[in-house]
């Protein structure tokens, strides 16, 4: 997922106040979700130094990356996990530092079990973290050197990919200041960002289900097929008749149930006639 140099780059950016303030408003948000999410085997994709998962109370849980302290050594691209087997899967800041993310998105699909969990993380160009990225002149160094995927753009994503997204929030309203001053300072913007200008977060998070299409075949029922009971299917009763005491026909429909019968002297040929057929 990520290469060597974009690997020191963002271990040092996360060791800066920003990089802390960042993470720690991510850890807080998956300490919260991922709590109230049941199943037996969950992974994390990406952040291998970071464990996301540690509330989560399922019995299985790996993480999955191309770093030395990953659980399991693996690309995104290719998932070395059995499908339908994986019941929630993390994405912090995956999909936007990657070259095809959409593949990463069909590997998802495809490790899920039936209504399983994807919670991916992101940077958000419309904010003003975006505004930044767009000024930096040097766009070498981590987070500024991703391509910032819009939250319209991921949903349709998600949506093509057979996903429906069921939850979302923004956070990190505090703007990208480098100077830890500056970010106590500005902390009051936290709760009113979270008010006034909702959709305006550095961060966004979305919770998507795998949702799949089942298909059931229906047979022809040939058990209750008139030819295979042996009996001949009498005409349908005309308008204006109606049946005697007996329960048989009347006279007119008598005589064309006697028409199908063919050869009475010789008996090649009978119909049976009784009231369940008809």
């Amino acid at each position: 997922m990520f290469d060597s140099v974009l690997q020191q780059s963002m271990q040092q950016w996360l060791e800066t106040s920003l990089g802390q303030y960042v993470l720690e408003q991510e850890q807080c948000y998956f300490d919260r979700v991922v709590t109230d999410i049941f199943g037996y085997n969950a992974t994390q994709i990406g952040f291998a130094g970071f464990d996301f998962l540690r509330n989560n109370r399922m019995p299985f849980k790996f993480v999955l990356g191309v770093r030395e302290n990953a659980s399991v050594y693996a690309h995104p691209h290719f998932l070395p996990v059995k499908s339908g087997s994986i019941d929630l899967v993390l994405l912090p800041h995956t999909l936007e530092f990657n070259s095809n993310p959409h593949q990463i998105l069909r590997e998802v699909h495809r490790v899920l079990i039936q209504e399983g969990k994807v919670i991916i993380s992101g940077f958000n160009p419309f904010s003003l973290w975006g505004m930044r990225q767009r000024m930096v002149k040097s766009k070498t160094g981590f987070p500024w050197c991703g391509r910032f995927i819009a939250l319209s753009r991921l949903q349709d994503w998600l949506e093509l990919h057979n996903f429906e997204t069921v939850a979302g929030q923004f956070g990190c309203y505090v703007p990208p200041c480098t100077r830890e001053k500056w970010l106590s300072r500005l902390c009051f913007m936290e709760a009113a960002g979270d008010r006034w200008w909702p959709i305006a977060g550095g961060v966004y998070f979305l919770q998507a289900v795998k949702h799949e299409c089942g298909l059931h075949v229906i047979k022809p029922c040939w058990e209750d097929s008139p030819a295979k009971r042996g009996t001949v299917v009498v005409p349908q009763i005309e308008r204006g008749h109606r049946l005697d005491d007996s329960g048989i026909f009347a006279d007119t429909m008598r005589e064309k149930a006697d028409g199908l019968i063919e050869n009475r002297n010789t008996g090649l040929c009978v119909c049976s006639v009784n009231n369940r057929d008809l």
